[in-house]
């Protein structure tokens, strides 16, 4: 017989105790699951919606992941020869090896014209097609405007190319013919519906300068459209080749060049070709590589696959890795609210059963076999749980997705794709929630289980008033954290204040849940006294209740503390900077009237018309984009993109007042830049000094500083002269003009004279009084918007259902105790009395602590970037008392009304 048959014959005594462990396990796992239904109802609930959070917002990262720009004009090309549309900076942390980051830029970055004729004596290219895209406002020639998506009329905004462009979306004639003069041009077929015209119609054109006549040649569309429709995203008007590189205004440059390949050439086989082309003798390099950093690299890029989309929307780059940025950090604060309600709820549950585990650890059963009963008991119903809530992520995952959309909250182009692989994310997360519940059960049953049976029953009447010694210690060093943080946060700028104020935040509540029995013992200490005094009979019992089990009060606590420390970061960061921001900006406007165009901006001459209309006293354009400072954030490289303006200097600060602290405007000109004051003081520059900056188009300049100004959270941290940053632009187009009228003029009239002056100079001007605030927001701002909606709603949703669920936990355990307190005499009165002294505890003191939580850091942040207090305006912060008093106030006293309606009391022994 060999030594396995005799193994299993006669097992090892190990084995044995295994088996007998497993066989003991299933037994009381499956007799305690029917027993304790409700208690593991509530368990089941918060485990539900952590699996469904974890999935939605898992799923949200991934399809931001592999998602990127779309491609359309580009769809028939090979590959598309264009810039490297980043920049990098580079530098050595602290005792680390230097570490590279990136940043897309938001400005088109061109490449010589000369390429061209390189790319096209590549091998397998049939075709090398330069193309420059550049905006285009079109209205009829009678002022009839274009229909827009929503019946409306008026001048719309399109792109201009080049007719050769033409293929490489690829579109073809549906009528008509192609632009053959400098005043013809073809549009696409849904422009033309919208437009109202066929060929030979005229149609009044814009780009930099004043309106055109144009004839209409033709009618195209792409390739496949049968019903004559353009583009999703880019109406076009196609011109001559000459006369669109006069329009674009930079000759001797393209924004990309596609490349169409032979027949039976492939992407793969062409993409090497036309690398070594671009890279021979004399590498083809983009116009501006002398001026940017030299981190950055200067050769060109072949994009082919879904990377053609790149060099056709510029915004999506930077808007994905914004929406990345945002969904990692709403993914690690629903981790870590998830771990604190499961390990809540799940240590609550474990926690009433106390007794029983006594009586059986004295009765023989070992501490192994308590853990793996427990274990079981969640393993199953964490099971379940995981797989509903991975099951419900799928529909919030895609009303994620909708509502991004239906917003207009990310940026023109961007896609976010629903792959089939992509639904196995839920079930990582699903194992991950199970993994929570696990491990919170394992920590939750080790102090009854490792305890010896004659200590058991007497443990178990006289619960310990104190956490463990190293629950203490542990939630005493993250709370010195979080203070810490917070500190670091008042004696820092900008995003270095923002991170440290968030990490504040999350320790101070991780704090506030392992120090939740101190918690109590002090609430009740404070609040004891008043309720024995005003609370009666009812009073005394709710402070012996709550003085006897600090434990029981501490877990009730928690989850409110959790939600009303989110909820009001959340709420009241965003807020706070609105706040602040809007009222600078409202100081900061100095204008009367506002002018601004329905088609795609305002040209320069715009702001020459109306400075020069009589009762104008000032008149500026408003020119956006973007730059970008280097800098080293605790020793790590950080590239941080902020919103701009350029302005005329001379107009100021009669249309906008930035609060100048030091310097002169008048000194705002080329090689010169205002920079704000709190940003200055984070680069220690003022007046005089040199600060180093990126434009728009990786362009890298050293400018002096002209002037310091105070309304940085209005008009942004730098200010440019119009000029000076028109030059890095894709499209100098601007925004609006702001028109300051002179004191003795009559605004009726003059408003009425600029808009006589540009009737004929603009199509679909518009001129009002009373113009909108400056106010610059982050690219980004509208994806943080949504998102915080979301999280606010969802995440809120599910720690006050958390909060409901754990409250109900704790009175499902207490009914044995209001059934003896009814049977010593307690009148029904006395005991809801009782409960609503109880309930006002758990509210007022959740409501304190986590206010606390949420205060600290939020005011050190608020105090360090806008020198004012948080703010959270009045209708939510009620919103937030009412929904924590009702919810407290309903988990305390429904589960109660069973135990206290019946004349009768009920057994001790009923659940």
């Amino acid at each position: 017989m060999t030594v396995a048959a005799r193994t299993r014959r006669h097992p090892a005594p190990g084995q044995d105790r295994r088996r007998d462990v497993r066989r003991t396990a299933r037994f009381l796992a499956r007799r305690s699951t029917r027993f304790h239904r409700k208690a593991w109802a509530a368990v089941f609930a918060a485990l539900v919606l952590t699996s469904l959070l974890l999935g939605s917002f898992a799923l949200a990262t991934l399809s931001a992941f592999v998602g990127g720009a779309r491609v359309e004009r580009y769809a028939a090309a090979t590959a598309v020869v264009a810039a490297d549309q980043t920049t990098r900076y580079r530098a050595k942390p602290w005792g680390d090896p230097p570490t590279t980051v990136t940043q897309s830029l938001t400005e088109r970055v061109r490449i010589p014209a000369d390429a061209v004729d390189r790319l096209r004596k590549v091998p397998g290219v049939r075709a090398a097609v330069p193309d420059s895209s550049f905006p285009v406002s079109l209205a009829g020639p009678d002022g009839r405007g274009v229909r827009g998506p929503d019946g409306d009329s008026g001048t719309a905004s399109v792109y201009g190319h080049g007719w050769p462009a033409t293929a490489l979306a690829p579109f073809t004639l549906r009528a008509g013919r192609a632009p053959a003069g400098a005043r013809q041009v073809a549009v696409d077929g849904d422009l033309a519906a919208r437009a109202g015209v066929r060929p030979g119609d005229r149609l009044r054109l814009q780009m930099l300068d004043a309106p055109v006549e144009y004839v209409v040649s033709g009618i195209v569309a792409p390739k496949g459209a049968a019903d004559g429709t353009g583009l999703a995203h880019q109406r076009a008007v196609f011109f001559t080749e000459d006369e669109a590189v006069r329009l674009s205004g930079h000759p001797g440059t393209v924004d990309a060049i596609g490349v169409l390949a032979d027949d039976g050439v492939n992407a793969h086989q062409l993409r090497p070709r036309l690398r070594a082309a671009l890279d021979g003798e004399d590498p083809a390099r983009d116009s501006l590589a002398g001026s940017r950093d030299p981190q950055d690299p200067s050769r060109l890029r072949v994009l082919t696959g879904n990377g053609r989309g790149q060099a056709e929307f510029l915004d999506a780059a930077p808007g994905r890795s914004g929406l990345l940025e945002l969904l990692a950090t709403l993914c690690a604060t629903v981790l870590m609210i998830a771990v604190l309600v499961v390990a809540g709820t799940v240590s609550q549950s474990v926690h009433q059963r106390a007794r029983e585990s006594a009586l059986l650890r004295a009765v023989g059963a070992t501490p192994r076999q308590l853990r793996a009963t427990v274990g079981r008991e969640v393993t199953g119903v964490a099971t379940a749980a995981a797989v509903l809530g991975a099951t419900g992520s799928v529909p919030v995952f895609l009303t994620l997705l909708r509502m991004l959309r239906d917003r207009g909250a990310l940026p023109v182009g961007l896609d976010l794709p629903v792959l089939p692989w992509m639904f196995a994310t839920p079930l990582l997360t699903a194992v991950l929630t199970l993994l929570v519940a696990r491990v919170s059960a394992a920590l939750a049953c080790g102090r009854i289980a490792k305890i010896s049976p004659t200590r058991a029953l007497g443990e178990a009447r006289s619960e310990p008033e104190q956490p463990g010694r190293g629950r203490t210690v542990t939630g005493l060093v993250v709370l010195f954290a979080g203070l810490a943080s917070a500190g670091t946060a008042a004696l820092q700028q900008a995003e270095t204040a923002a991170m440290a104020a968030g990490s504040a935040a999350l320790a101070l509540v991780i704090a506030c849940a392992l120090l939740g029995p101190w918690i109590a013992r002090g609430a009740m200490r404070l609040l004891a006294p008043l309720a024995r005094r005003t609370g009666g009979a009812g009073g005394h019992l709710a402070a012996a209740s709550a003085t006897a089990d600090s434990h029981r009060l501490g877990a009730a606590i928690t989850p409110v503390v959790l939600v009303v420390a989110f909820v009001g970061v959340q709420l009241a960061a965003g807020a706070t900077m609105d706040h602040e921001g809007g009222a600078q900006a409202r100081k900061a406007m100095r204008a009367d009237l506002v002018v601004t165009a329905e088609g795609a901006g305002l040209p320069a001459a715009a702001t020459r018309r109306v400075a020069a209309v009589p009762g104008v006293e000032a008149a500026t354009g408003t020119l956006h984009s973007t730059v970008l400072v280097a800098r080293r954030e605790a020793g790590d490289p950080v590239l941080e993109r902020l919103p701009v303006v350029g302005v005329a200097p001379g107009a100021l600060p009669a249309t906008l007042d930035p609060g100048v602290t030091s310097g002169s405007l008048r000194d705002l000109r080329a090689g010169t830049v205002a920079v704000g004051a709190g940003r200055a003081a984070s680069l220690g520059v003022g007046v005089g000094s040199d600060v180093r900056l990126r434009y728009g188009d990786g362009v890298v300049a050293s400018l002096r500083v002209a002037a310091v100004y105070e309304r940085s959270l209005a008009i942004g941290d730098f200010l440019f002269a119009r000029d000076t940053l028109a030059h890095h632009v894709t499209t100098p187009l601007d925004t609006r003009v702001l028109a300051r009228v002179a004191p003795d003029a009559d605004p009726g009239a003059v408003r009425r004279a600029v808009r006589e002056t540009l009737s004929g100079a603009v199509l679909g001007v518009r001129v009002a009084a009373d113009p909108i605030p400056e106010h610059l927001r982050s690219e980004d701002r509208g994806m943080g918007q949504v998102l915080t909606v979301v999280a606010v709603g969802v995440v809120g949703g599910f720690t006050v259902i958390a909060v409901l669920s754990t409250l109900v936990l704790i009175l499902i355990g207490r009914r044995q105790e209001l059934v003896l307190l009814r049977l010593v005499g307690a009148g029904r009165g006395q005991i809801r009395r009782m409960l609503r002294i109880e309930a006002a505890v758990v509210a007022v003191t959740g409501l304190v602590v986590g206010a606390s939580a949420a205060l600290i850091p939020l005011t050190a942040f608020s105090l360090s970037v806008t020198g004012s207090p948080p703010y959270l305006p009045p209708a939510q912060a009620g919103a937030i008392v009412l929904v924590v008093v009702v919810t407290v106030t309903a988990g305390i006293l429904l589960p109660a009304r069973p135990a206290l309606r019946r004349r009768c009391p009920a057994a001790l022994n009923r659940s």
